[in-house]
């Protein structure tokens, strides 16, 4: 490493530790991969939860070589301290990364950074380095490895003996998961190899099943059902930076030209599929924990292959045991299990609704009008507030250049329009500000809202989050060199900022983050001011329900409020007017549905048209003051 990379500083709550884990899990999982990656760039804070931890407590039990400081909430740094653990922050600075996926997929690429031959540690980030990089609110195998199987585990291992008869929900998902087909970006010529292969096996079944006898007495696998020699040879010859045999690679005529819906699904070697990830990284310590107290409790794990599989099959990974040693993990060597009776394995599998992506047919037919009618029949139309400054203006001009959207390298008439989305959005929150107010943008993109909040307040602290990384660098690098010292910049996913704050602020969140975004300001009782976007991705998740409003769901079923959605979405130039105007009217429906559920909270909320409306085909804007 360089000297003159600025020292990160790496914090990790503590709980407690039982056997050969620190807890809450989210820290045993950053250890372990700490550990994975030898990585030794971070000094590392545990920060107890309880008053009662003493420092012999914590560190006499800690394993490896990594070293380790203890440190109270109160001596946080200020950003930190509105973020939940872990979170990395640079010494002395306001750029803070917050919450378990983003925290690893960083200590990953700070070990690539230092150390550019650990090809295999940046491999964890998986095709084109997405793994694990979308929000949990948006993908449900983000949300069950970051928080679903851990806080799972945690339930199970604390629960009295009487409560911890059943395998937790979410750990079925996951056994349910490992047997779904695997989908990889070059799965055809695969699955076409492996054709070939089930061909070639047929003809000589007896020395082929001898050969992969021989293979899984090599590495330890044993499967009832085991992924065939080809899925296992792709897999660790990535693993082992291999070349695959030219016999595979090369296909037959006949194999060519069979159709890819004839051609055999592939089955899971890891978690996500062929290849190992940080995924099975963040759900080792896990499982681990989960069948070392099954085992102890004398649990039959007999529904649980495909994860007992899993498991054995992890150990083989170069780096797992010695990571596992280093982290005093006495990992377990499983027996073959045997597939569970058809009916066991039915009552078992059964997953609770709120674990399912609740999303009814998204094919629709037919257009808005009959949704529509139908409100109008009950008296509900889209209604929009008068805008309270429509000729408000900041003087761009005598701006510093670095305030201006065009900064961040856009064309210049994107560049206006984005002037003039600002200008809605500024002044709005100038009337709601007071000196000292903290303002939170939600979302925050390149910096361009919480920019001109900052630089236009210096009375008040301006928080900007966003789950991109670069986006925020972007952001950062502009307010260096403004100079700016009212803001901080934390990526993290949304629920990962658990602060205070004033007033909350978002330009064009999309989908279901506009309703994140006004939860979170409604917990927090703040003002908010928000341009949603992208109606069309908005559907039912684990926490959101549509329609959001009591009025809307005595007169709309879900799917005519996703017709609404759809159809709010038209409202792009190219559109025909009235096509336009309908699809403006679809999007003022779906905002008073959510307008008047935060006024179920006691708040009073405006749905306002941005001036000019062409500054944007998403011109809606909210404002909500709690009364």
């Amino acid at each position: 490493m360089k000297d003159s990379v600025a020292e990160e500083h790496l914090y990790l709550a503590f709980s407690h530790q039982c056997r050969d884990s620190i807890f809450p899990l989210h820290t045993s999982i950053s250890l372990f991969l700490l550990s994975y990656c030898d990585c030794k760039l971070f000094k590392i804070f545990l920060v107890p939860t309880g008053e009662d931890v003493g420092d012999q407590c914590v560190t006499k039990n800690l394993t490896g070589d990594l070293e380790v400081h203890l440190i109270s909430r109160c001596q946080l740094p200020v950003v930190v301290q509105s973020c939940s653990l872990p979170a990395v922050v640079v010494k002395d600075d306001n750029f803070c990364r917050a919450g378990l996926s983003v925290v690893l997929r960083h200590i990953i690429q700070k070990t690539f950074e230092a150390d550019p031959s650990k090809k295999d540690v940046l491999e964890l980030l998986g095709f084109k380095k997405t793994c694990l990089k979308a929000c949990a609110e948006v993908s449900q195998w983000t949300r069950l490895c970051e928080i679903s199987i851990p806080l799972a585990v945690e339930r199970f291992l604390t629960a009295s003996p009487e409560h911890c008869q059943a395998i937790p929900p979410d750990i079925l998902l996951l056994e349910r998961k490992l047997g779904e087909p695997v989908r990889v970006h070059n799965d055809d010529k695969i699955r076409r190899q492996k054709l070939q292969q089930q061909k070639a096996s047929a003809k000589a079944a007896v020395p082929v099943l001898g050969k992969e006898a021989t293979e899984e007495a090599k590495t330890g696998e044993v499967h009832e059902h085991p992924p065939s020699s080809l899925e296992l040879s792709v897999a660790f010859s990535k693993l082992l930076a291999q070349e695959a045999p030219d016999a595979i690679n090369r296909e037959a005529p006949h194999i060519r030209r069979t159709k890819t819906s004839d051609l055999p699904l592939l089955d899971h070697v890891f978690a996500e599929g062929l290849y190992f990830t940080v995924a099975d990284l963040v759900l080792l310590p896990c499982i681990h924990q989960f069948l070392v107290s099954s085992k102890k409790q004398g649990k039959n794990l007999v529904n649980l292959p495909l994860i007992s599989s899993w498991y054995r099959r992890v150990q083989e990974v170069p780096g797992v045991k010695k990571a596992a040693g280093k982290c005093n993990m006495e990992l377990l060597q499983l027996p073959e299990f045997m597939s569970a009776p058809e009916e066991q394995l039915q009552d078992s599998s059964s997953v609770p609704d709120e674990l399912e992506e609740d999303n009814d047919d998204s094919h629709f037919i037919g257009g808005p009008r009959p949704t529509m009618t139908k409100l109008m029949e009950n008296g509900i139309e889209a209604k929009f507030s008068p805008h309270p400054c429509p000729s408000w203006t900041l003087d761009w001009t005598s701006l510093p250049s670095a305030v201006s959207p065009g900064e961040g390298k856009m064309s210049r008439d994107r560049a206006l329009r984005k002037q003039q989305q600002l200008n809605n959005l500024v002044a709005a929150v100038t009337k709601l500000a007071k000196p000292g107010d903290v303002i939170v943008d939600f979302c925050s993109g390149g910096g361009h809202v919480g920019i001109v909040l900052a630089y236009m307040m210096p009375s008040c602290q301006v928080v900007l989050i966003e789950n991109k990384e670069l986006s925020l660098i972007r952001a950062k690098d502009r307010s260096d060199e403004l100079g700016l010292n009212n803001i901080w910049f934390i990526q993290a996913n949304l629920d990962y900022f658990n602060g205070t704050f004033n007033i909350g602020v978002a330009l064009h969140a999309c989908g279901v983050a506009t309703d994140m975004v006004i939860e979170h300001c409604l917990r927090a009782r703040a003002a908010f001011v928000i341009s949603p976007c992208c109606y069309g991705f908005i559907q039912n998740t684990v926490k959101f329900k549509y329609p959001r409003s009591h009025q809307f769901k005595e007169i709309l079923s879900y799917k005519e409020h996703m017709i609404l959605c759809r159809f709010a979405d038209q409202t792009a130039v190219q559109l025909p007017p009235e096509r336009r105007l309908i699809g403006k009217q679809c999007m003022g429906l779906v905002d008073l549905d959510r307008a008047w559920a935060a006024e179920e909270h006691n708040y009073s909320v405006q749905v306002i048209s941005m001036e000019p409306e062409s500054c944007s085909p998403k011109n809606n804007m909210f404002v909500g003051i709690p009364t």
